[in-house]
């Protein structure tokens, strides 16, 4: 069995990696051996000869970004975390004694608490930059990390204080380039000229389901050249100096475009049939072919998670000494750049702490009653660059749809983001909506605060993408429009009906669906506020009054999720009509038909479910008080499934919505066809009262 072609305490150190991440699967009794041991020779390289990387300070600024999207081979990032004591860091970005992975966590590999669950993820374990579990999203948001890279330096960079020049790595496999995600991130990347951005393509050749000829035969390289990449060649992965000279071509930046690297890599174990049986992802290897595998690297056959002599020592004077000299130099730098750059020092601070600038809410626009009014996505685009003048790191654009969406930034100065100047604040992330999604990911954990957008019903394609946000408790902001049967002629294909119901779902993320002008103030006011939760925004594409807050009660209620907006006489109502968005004027309008009919009737707001059950939460009378138990009388309206509003119309109340797709016709056709009149909330209203009243 062949070792890598470095010097004795170089083979040892890479096969010190392999041989805990064998033992780390064996102990489990499960995960993922072969990609591991595999790539453990390029994971070396780059980390002990180019990464520029302070083990002891994860977070510093100007760090090199590692990239495992391959994350099934998470042991390979856990192993060399361990061996280059990287150290942890809290939950206030303040820095520990304890090292993100001890070796007894290698040893609980995919148990309950340890630092080394099966996939890498983001904020649990210190040292890993992003959460890489379904294939593609990696090196998606790979992507984001390299334009918020350019971004901080066109903006921040001084002549003479060049602070941020660092580069982005990834490492995938063939799974990667299968999922259409790679397709576009890579489209994106190439367009951009993202020459920070380097991908190690581990080509083995070997998937689940057997070799990688059953279902892939793209010519890799010519794709990638396609898309505008440098594209470089390492025969074998076990070749250090192939792969030194690879990624020297790639910090030579002898092009103005990203690089892939495609190295091929074979996975040898004692038997030598055991790669058919184990390949990329696998089982574990077994005792008996474990100390086979382990005569062939030399090693003690019977020794479990050994960390041979010399192997820390040796990562300590790579590039722990290395990494501690750039940061010390560096911070050094920008020591004397806060004396003469206060203000953009204050800045990166700042957004290293996911904190706003001073005054940041300031001169937001005021929205008048208007029974007319405006549609949501209108105010939101008004609130958004009234905001993004206060916060010079809010940026983002639209998958292709920024006119529609109202996503750009139209003040003077905030620039298209384009090749010739990574400066502006207006990103084009094309027609790429899954591809958008992890790029916002990318550049959420790089500090800046992105946003984006596309219709609601586009949801579907950004969803993977939302849902990692609100696994790593990141505050990425999602503008979605056109949120129901609103969008008209377009017709049931792009008409929204089941998609809030799906992102109400997603455990962390906060989904608001403002009802006037002012709820969307008070919605982008409490989204720039949240540090750890994405936020979903639903804004329509018709006009919907703007209400009067002198008559109504005040729109910040919108934080507590939902509030009563309109009472009945002396607070004691006959029915709740509780609503969102669109709908919520058309409850107003039934409540007043109501009202001379003799029936009196309360009008809830409902922008959030999500914040709702959290104020709840801490204040459980807040619920009784908004939705008292002795009114059985309810009525919910949303033009969308009716699916979770049970929860709040409760076993006797009804809910009005949607019960199957939309059509096209002209909204106020389908508003009639479909139920969604203040004549069928009333007739909705005067049938749930009658039942009260029978049961009574």
């Amino acid at each position: 069995m062949s070792n890598p072609s470095g010097t004795p305490i170089e083979n040892l150190a890479i096969n010190t990696i392999r041989t805990l991440s064998m033992d780390a699967v064996q102990a489990a009794e499960s995960g993922h051996p072969g990609s591991p041991m595999g790539i453990a020779p390029i994971a070396y390289v780059l980390w002990q000869r180019f990464l520029c990387y302070d083990p002891s300070d994860p977070t510093w600024f100007n760090r090199d970004r590692f990239v495992l999207s391959a994350g099934h081979a998470s042991m390979l990032l856990y192993s060399v975390l361990h061996l280059t004591q990287t150290k942890s860091v809290g939950a206030n970005y303040e820095l520990l004694e304890s090292p993100a992975v001890p070796l007894e966590d290698i040893k609980r590999f995919r148990q309950l608490d340890s630092k080394c669950p099966g996939h890498p993820e983001y904020r649990w374990t210190s040292g890993v930059e992003t959460t890489t579990g379904p294939l593609g999203q990696g090196i998606a948001n790979s992507v984001g990390m390299a334009i918020a890279a350019k971004w901080t330096a066109a903006n921040y960079n001084r002549p003479g204080f060049d602070l941020f020049n660092h580069d982005v790595y990834a490492i995938c496999g063939d799974g990667c380039l299968m999922e259409g995600i790679s397709t576009e991130a890579a489209s994106l990347a190439g367009h951009l000229k993202l020459s920070n951005l380097c991908w190690v393509y581990d080509s083995n050749r070997i998937t689940i389901e057997g070799g990688t000829d059953l279902a892939f035969s793209d010519d890799v390289a010519t794709r990638f050249a396609g898309y505008g990449w440098n594209v470089v060649h390492v025969a074998d992965a076990n070749n250090l100096s192939q792969l030194d000279d690879a990624f020297t071509q790639f910090q030579n930046k002898t092009s103005e475009r990203p690089t892939l690297i495609i190295v091929h890599s074979h996975i040898a174990f004692g038997s030598p049939n055991k790669q058919d049986t184990c390949g990329a992802h696998g089982e574990p290897l077994g005792d008996e072919e474990i100390r086979l595998t382990k005569r062939g690297y030399g090693w003690p056959e019977d020794a479990k998670f050994l960390v041979p002599e010399g192997v820390y020592e040796h990562f300590a004077d790579g590039i722990g000494k290395r990494g501690r000299e750039e940061h010390q130099a560096w911070n050094a730098k920008f020591a004397q750049y806060k004396q003469e750059f206060p203000v953009q020092a204050d800045n990166l601070e700042r957004m290293q702490r996911r904190e706003l600038p001073e005054g940041w809410d300031k001169n937001l626009p005021v929205f008048a009653p208007d029974a007319k009014g405006k549609a949501t996505r209108d105010t939101s685009g008004q609130v958004l660059n009234a905001i993004a003048q206060n916060v010079p790191w809010l940026i983002g654009g639209s998958a292709d749809l920024a006119p529609s969406n109202k996503t750009r930034l139209t003040f003077a100065g905030a620039g298209d983001m384009q090749t010739s100047s990574f400066s502006g604040r207006n990103m084009h992330f094309g027609v790429r909506e899954h591809a958008m999604g992890a790029v916002l990911n990318g550049m959420s954990v790089s500090k800046v605060r992105p946003y984006g957008g596309t219709f609601l019903v586009f949801s579907d394609y950004v969803r993977p993408a939302i849902r990692l946000s609100a696994l790593m408790e990141i505050p990425v902001i999602y503008v979605f429009t056109h949120d129901s049967i609103g969008v008209g002629e377009d017709g049931p294909t792009h008409q929204p009906v089941e998609h809030l119901a799906a992102l109400r779902a997603i455990p962390g993320l906060i989904t608001l669906r403002p009802g006037d002008a002012n709820e969307v103030l008070e919605a982008w006011k409490f989204t720039l506020e949240q540090q750890h939760e994405p936020v979903a925004l639903i804004l329509t594409r018709q006009a919907i009054p703007t209400l009067d807050r002198q008559k109504y009660a005040a729109a910040d209620g919108l934080r507590k999720g939902a509030y009563v907006l309109s009472d009945a006489p002396n607070g004691k109502p006959d029915v709740l009509l509780l609503a969102s968005g669109s709908e919520v004027s058309l409850a107003l309008d039934a409540q007043e038909q109501l009202k001379a009919d003799g029936i009196q009737a309360r009008v809830v707001s409902v922008p959030s479910f999500e914040l709702f059950e959290h104020y709840c939460h801490k204040h459980p009378e807040y619920r009784k008080s908004v939705l008292p138990s002795a009114v059985t009388a309810r009525v919910s309206v949303e033009m969308a499934t009716t699916f979770g509003w049970d929860r709040y119309t409760g076993s006797h109340g009804t809910s009005i919505g949607m019960h199957s797709f939309g059509a096209s016709a002209p909204l106020k056709h389908l508003q009639k066809k479909f139920g969604f009149t203040a004549d069928a909330v009333i007739s909705a209203a005067k049938q749930q009262v009658e039942r009260a009243r029978g049961n009574r």
